[in-house]
């Protein structure tokens, strides 16, 4: 076995080869460089700061819209080279701890893995370039793609390259765990790295993004985030929570004495629109005759739909942390300070309640609601990459400055949500947030009745569902 430093000299040796010399058939090369290039364009927001590790010519790096980014790289000629090509570019000779870099919204690290002799020291190295709330953006050849690529290597159509890091998906998680580290989401990509008109589209798109089928994509990018100490938020964070409220005025005076102090401070703010049981006289009411410690405040929406009075609600917020309490109460008050205290320890970026793990009471939800339910989870759970049970819990959590940035990209998907659920769900995926569902209690409704129209809205999130397939998952 080859010696650590024979090994790595034989890396090096493998990168200046490659730097000029053209495999035989370098359309497949070019093919995956192109598909990552759009991959990364779509996944890293157009506002981040971005550090590529490895970044060799520079090429990658220049086919992202991104106005700060920068390049570090062990070898002396590629970054002369990069230089001369991007001069708009910065780039350092190093790796990822050399002194100076500063720190990332986007760390791109791409293939590196397979080559360095300490991907446990890689990633370390790539987490210390980590800017707050920053992620790394690895990408990885499959396993199971070893035999072709050697194969390949030994028709001519491949350049050889030295013993590689073959690593399979325990593996990697098991790096992840040594490091602290964590997968927010990940992205299979390529089943055939060819561009042959309609079978490459079909297969590359679609299929290699059902499951089963990823297991034979060619890469795949993985989306990590630093977790442990080090996403500490201070205790003193303040909360704004949101309660959208149409024909709930039996409710509005109980939102206001069961919502707990959280942090540093806490404002309730009503949003009401169309009642015709006297809400919005009821919540005016309650605003003048308040005494307790939270702030109040009230507005009315000009708009329609939940969706629209969670934005205004928003809008007029002033806390750090946004939360929205749905006015029927059916998710209890008193439970808000479990999302502050798993949003202030770092558990997620995004946080929503679950509905459908504890038991409910008897008339909580309908037997038709759950199983739509039940179907959407799975649905979005494959549409956003990420773990999701309830889609539809009103109960969500995300800190304003992500929001803000969220609201900032809305166009992307358009004006499609009524209810506002699915806009914080697809805007948080693409910010690649991690999400996180906390269970709690559903309870029966004490006063009114339900504004779900099951049937009409099922249909509504039958089309978001295509949306998101559309915007997010096969693209």
């Amino acid at each position: 076995m080859a010696s650590s430093e024979a090994l790595a000299e034989a890396w090096r040796e493998y990168y200046r080869q490659a730097r000029t010399q053209d495999p035989r058939f370098p359309s497949a090369r070019d093919f995956l460089n192109q598909d990552l290039a759009e991959a990364l364009g779509r996944m890293i927001p157009a506002d981040a700061t971005v550090l590529e590790v490895g970044c060799g010519s520079g090429d990658l790096l220049a086919a992202l819209p991104n106005r700060k980014r920068a390049g570090v790289d062990p070898m002396p000629e590629a970054i002369n080279e990069a230089r001369v090509r991007h001069p708009d570019i910065a780039f350092t000779e190093g790796d990822a701890r050399s002194p100076g870099l500063g720190q990332f919204d986007a760390v791109i690290c791409d293939r590196l893995c397979h080559s360095v002799l300490d991907v446990r020291e890689l990633l370390f190295g790539l987490a210390e370039r980590l800017a707050p709330g920053g992620r790394i953006f690895l990408t990885t050849f499959n396993y199971l793609w070893e035999v072709p690529t050697r194969m390949a290597e030994r028709l001519g159509w491949k350049l050889p390259a030295p013993t590689s890091n073959w690593f399979s998906e325990s593996d990697f998680h098991n790096l992840f765990e040594m490091t602290d580290l964590e997968v927010v989401r990940y992205d299979d990509r390529l089943m055939m790295p060819l561009d042959v008109p309609g079978l490459a589209p079909a297969l590359n798109r679609y299929l290699v993004k059902l499951p089963g089928w990823n297991l034979l994509s060619l890469y795949r990018i993985y989306v990590l985030r630093r977790r442990g100490p080090g996403l500490l938020r201070p205790r003193s964070a303040t909360v704004s929570v949101v309660v959208p409220a149409r024909n709930e005025a039996g409710n509005i005076a109980a939102a206001a004495e069961r919502t707990p102090a959280m942090g540093g401070q806490t404002e309730l703010i009503y949003v009401e629109g169309g009642s015709s049981d006297g809400t919005w006289a009821r919540i005016q009411e309650v605003v003048a005759q308040y005494q307790g410690p939270l702030r109040l405040s009230a507005y009315q929406q000009t708009g329609k739909g939940k969706g629209d009075a969670v934005r205004l609600g928003f809008s007029r917020a002033r806390g750090d942390l946004l939360m929205i309490l749905d006015a029927d109460l059916t998710v209890p008050p008193e439970e808000l300070p479990v999302f502050y205290d798993s949003a202030v320890r770092g558990l997620g970026d995004y946080l929503q309640g679950t509905r459908l793990v504890y038991p409910m009471e008897a008339e909580a939800m309908r037997f038709f609601n759950k199983l739509g339910n039940i179907a959407f989870s799975r649905l979005f759970s494959h549409l956003l990459s990420q773990p999701i049970k309830d889609t539809l819990c009103g109960t969500k959590v995300i800190w304003r400055k992500d929001y803000e940035r969220l609201a900032a990209g809305r166009a992307y998907f358009g004006d499609f949500d009524p209810f506002g659920d699915f806009d914080l769900i697809f805007g948080a995926a693409r910010l690649n947030l991690k999400l996180c569902e906390i269970p709690i209690r559903y309870r029966d409704r004490v006063y009114g009745e339900t504004n779900i129209q099951r049937w009409k809205h099922g249909w509504l999130l039958l089309k978001m569902s295509a949306i998101a397939a559309r915007k997010l998952r096969y693209v």
